[in-house]
C-alpha cells in the first residue's frame, strides 16, 4: 500500500487555472527553447538527488528539451542558492529548494542575497513522512523512555544532522527545547554519505529519517523507531503512534522539496513551469517511483509562497522563544 498520493484541489485545478495566462504571457520563442538546469545545493545521493532527477527526467519528456540537475553543495546550501540568485531570470536556471529554505534568514546573518526576495516560488513538489529513529543500543522505544534516558545522560546522545542550521538540526533543537533534554549535535556538513553507517554503527544515536530510507532499516531491526514524526499516523505503519500522540504536541519533522526561480523571472515562464510541475506530480510513473515516502503535491506559485511564509513564521517563533543559536 503506497503512502504517496496527491493532495487536494490545487493539483487538480492548477492546469486549467494557469494554462491560459501562461500561454498568453509568452513572447518570442516559446519557453523553453533550450536546456533547463535545476541547481541542487546539496550533495548527490540524498533524497533530493533521487526526486530531483525523477522530476527532471519527466520534465525533459514534457518539454522536449533537456532538463539537467546540477549539484552545487556547500556552506549550508548557500553556494548553490547564491548561484541561482545571481543567474539570469529567464527560467533556464532553477533552484531545487528544500525545507531548509525558510531557515536561511534565521541561520545566516550575512548572506550574499536576500533569501526570500531573491527567489520566486514555482511549485511545491512533495512533502515526506519521517520517523524519529535511534540505534538499538539505546534502551529506549518510545518518547517517554527517551526523555527519561536523555535526562539521566545529558549530552551523551549524539543527534546526527546533515549540517548546522538544517531542518534536522532545528528539529533536534526543537526536541531538546520541548522535552527539557540535551543532546550533542553531530553535523555532517557537505555530505551525508557516512551518516547512516555511523548511525548503524552506534557512533551517532538518533535522527529523523524519511520513510524510504528509514523504514527498511526499522523493519530489519537495524534501527528502532520512537514514533512517526508527523501529525497523522502513516499508512505504511498504522499501528505506530506519532510523536505528537506521545506528548510532543504539534511536533512535526517538516521535509519538503520544491522548485523556485530567480526573482524577476517573467510570470508567463513561472506559470508554464508550474503547470508542467503539476503534470509531473500526477504522472503515474513518477508516483510509482516515489511511492511510500510521502505526498506528491504540485501546487501553484501562490500556494507555495504561502507554504514558505507559514514555515518561516513557525521556525522564527520557535528559534526566538527557545533561544536557539546556530553556528555559522
Amino acid at each position: 500500500m503506497a503512502a504517496m498520493k496527491h493532495i487536494g484541489k490545487a493539483t487538480l485545478c492548477l492546469i486549467t487555472a494557469l494554462a491560459a495566462p501562461a500561454a498568453m504571457a509568452q513572447a518570442g520563442p516559446a519557453f523553453p527553447s533550450r536546456p533547463i538546469t535545476i541547481v541542487a545545493p546539496y550533495s548527490p545521493g540524498a533524497t533530493a538527488d533521487t526526486e530531483g532527477r525523477i522530476y527532471a527526467n519527466q520534465l525533459s519528456i514534457n518539454f522536449r528539451q533537456p532538463v539537467l540537475v546540477d549539484f552545487k553543495p556547500g556552506a549550508g546550501t548557500t553556494i548553490g542558492m547564491t548561484y541561482v540568485a545571481r543567474s539570469a531570470p529567464d527560467g533556464y536556471t532553477l533552484l531545487l529548494g528544500s525545507s531548509t529554505y525558510p531557515l536561511m534568514p534565521l541561520v545566516y546573518r550575512d548572506l550574499p542575497y536576500d533569501p526570500i526576495k531573491a527567489f520566486t516560488p514555482i511549485s511545491l513538489m512533495s512533502k515526506r513522512l519521517a520517523l524519529l529513529v535511534v540505534n538499538p543500543s539505546l534502551p529506549i522505544s518510545n518518547v517517554a523512555e527517551y526523555i527519561a534516558y536523555a535526562k539521566a545522560h545529558p549530552g551523551e546522545i549524539n543527534f546526527a544532522t546533515s549540517g548546522s542550521g538544517g531542518i534536522q538540526h532545528l528539529t533536534g533543537a526543537w526536541l531538546n527545547s520541548i522535552t527539557g533534554t540535551q543532546t550533542t549535535f553531530i553535523h555532517y556538513g557537505k555530505g551525508t554519505g557516512s551518516l547512516i553507517g555511523d548511525l548503524l554503527g552506534g557512533r551517532v544515536h538518533m535522527l529523523p529519517m524519511t520513510f524510504s530510507t528509514g523504514l527498511p532499516l526499522v523493519k530489519s531491526g537495524k534501527l528502532r523507531a520512537l514514533g512517526v514524526a508527523s501529525l497523522q499516523r502513516a499508512p505504511l505503519l498504522p499501528d505506530m503512534p506519532t510523536l505528537a500522540e506521545q506528548g510532543l504536541r504539534d511536533f512535526e519533522y517538516s521535509s519538503w522539496l520544491g522548485i523556485l526561480a530567480p526573482s524577476r523571472t517573467p510570470d508567463g515562464v513561472i506559470q508554464t513551469l508550474a503547470v508542467e510541475l503539476a503534470k509531473v506530480a500526477r504522472t503515474p510513473e513518477v508516483v510509482q517511483k516515489l511511492s511510500g515516502d510521502g505526498f506528491l503535491i504540485g501546487n501553484s506559485p501562490e500556494e507555495f509562497r504561502r507554504h514558505i511564509q507559514v514555515e518561516g513564521d513557525r521556525w522564527r517563533k520557535l528559534v526566538q522563544d527557545a533561544g536557539i543559536k546556530f553556528e555559522e
